[in-house]
Formats: C-alpha cells, structure tokens, sequence
C-alpha cells in the first residue's frame, strides 16, 4: 500500500507526499491534474511496483494536506519538487505530469537542478494567450466556462467552482461520464469506469475536501504568465496526447511540440485525454526509465 508523509519546506510550509510502487527503484514524481491530488492511480501505482519504479506524487499547494500559497505561478512547484528530493535524498528523479499537472512538470524539466533527468506530459495544456494558439477552440464546454470564469477574477471563478466542488464530491462512479458530458468523447467514454472513474472522483474529494482554493489557483496560473518559457527546457521531454482530447485539444500538443527544444511528441488518433492514463503508462514509464 502506498505511504503517506509529510514534508516542511524551507518557508514553512508543509507538502503531502504519497510513495508507492517499488521504494527500491528509480524515482518518478507525478504532477497530478486539475483538480486532483497525490492519490496515486492504482494501475499506474502496481504497473511502477512490477517495473521498479519508485513512484512519488504530492497534492499540490492548497490541495488536500499541502499548504496554499496564494498568487503560485506554474514555476512555482520547483521550490516544492527540489524540497520533496531534499528530504528523501533523492539524487535522480524523473517527473510525469497529467493534464494540468503537465505545464508543472515542464517547469521543471526548463528549471529543476540537475538531480531531475526527464519530464512526461500527458494531456498537457499550453500557455494562455500567446501567438499561434487559439486556447478555447474545440475545448468541452465545461473547461471554456470554467477558463472564461478565471478570466473574469476570483468572485467569478469561486462562484463556478463551488457548486463543481459540491457535485464532485457528491458525484458516483457511474455519474461521472454525466459530469465530463460536454469533455468525454468517444475514446475517453470507453475507458471511464471501473478502477479510473473511482480513482478519478476519489483523487478530487482528497484534494478539495477543505475547500477549492487549489482547484483556482491552478486555473488562474495556468491563464497567468507561467514564470519560464518553454524554449528554456534543457532535458528530454516526451509528449503525449489524443486528437480527439476535448479536456485540452490537440492544438496544445502541436504548439508546445513546435516549441519545446528536442521533444519526442507523439500524438495519438485514437486517443482522447483519459486514455492516456489508461493506456499508455507502461509506454510513458519505459521511455522515463531510459533516461534515468
């Protein structure tokens, strides 16, 4: 079963760190996704343990038992990254991030020191407002509602968090394909049950359980500048994504595949945002293991 612990960063604050999988094997963080927490998906927790891979993840700040830092950029998360490798004595470590977990791993694939190897994003989204980059095209209509919400400040993005929070927590497995209706296509719809639609409402009720201040300060780092760009990413990355993800289109892929020095980007056809969870873990992990 995985471990739980908590760990003091310099300024005082404290991360909830989760460890499974294999505890003598090469280290890999995951970067949870929006909303989420370190609960780690236990497919990828028993596939990590078979293929000696220590697996790592932290609620991020304000979700669950980590501490809030209010106004966080996406660069933020490396003081947390370099805190959590600190205090397990980590001289190697490899970093996969899910969704919105994705820009947090590539902070720190552009800004960790030199203990992290390589990154993974899976479902990534891309930096709000640059050139070449319709944000919302093709986006589910829940995510557009929920990005014009950050857009318009904090009393507009708290009152659409919220009641969101309020179903979530309320929400069943077999409800949940309801909640994503306008996100899930077909490919995704195929995979959510079972093992990922509990883990997926489980992993949410620990990170909201005190409240949303996590969920929104994700959703207003992800549409504020990020604190690095992504031209400044200096280690392998490898990105996955589904052409038919309506979480975060496709078009994110191919804007940061354009931009990211050396990425072995690899968009799939048959693949939604879900699937790449379900799917393509064993893939994500042999391609992290070569680089560490």
């Amino acid at each position: 079963m995985p471990d739980e612990r908590a760990i003091q960063t310099q300024d005082g604050r404290t991360l909830a760190v989760v460890e499974g999988g294999d505890p003598r094997g090469r280290p890999v963080l995951v970067h949870h996704g929006t909303p989420g927490s370190a609960l780690l998906y236990p497919p990828l927790e028993s596939l990590a343990r078979e293929m000696g891979v220590r697996l790592l993840s932290y609620d991020r700040s304000g979700y669950g038992g980590s501490t809030r830092t209010p106004e966080r950029r996406v660069a933020d998360c490396v003081v947390d990254v370099h805190a959590i490798a600190d205090a397990l004595e980590l001289d190697r470590l490899a970093a996969i991030g899910f969704s919105g977990g994705g820009p947090h791993a590539l902070a720190c694939a552009a800004l960790c020191d030199g203990r992290l190897a390589a990154a993974a994003l899976l479902g990534s989204v891309a930096p709000y407002g640059v050139d070449g980059l319709d944000w919302l095209a093709d986006m589910g209509e829940a995510n557009v509602v929920e990005t014009n919400a950050s857009l318009e400040g904090e009393a507009a993005l708290r009152a659409y968090l919220e009641p969101a929070r309020e179903e979530h927590l309320r929400a069943t497995p077999a409800e949940l394909l309801d909640l994503f209706a306008t996100l899930a296509g077909a490919a995704d719809r195929e995979v959510l049950s079972g093992p990922l639609a509990s883990w997926q409402l489980d992993s949410g009720r620990r990170g909201l359980r005190d409240g949303v201040d996590g969920w929104l300060d994700d959703d207003f780092a992800f549409v504020c500048g990020w604190g690095f760009d992504v031209a400044e990413v200096d280690r392998p990355v490898l990105l996955l994504h589904g052409e038919d993800d309506r979480f975060v289109p496709v078009a994110h892929a191919r804007w940061l595949a354009e931009r990211i020095p050396g990425v072995d980007a690899r968009i799939g056809a048959d693949d939604g945002h879900l699937t790449l969870l379900a799917r393509r873990s064993r893939e994500t992990i042999e391609w992290l293991l070569e680089r560490l």
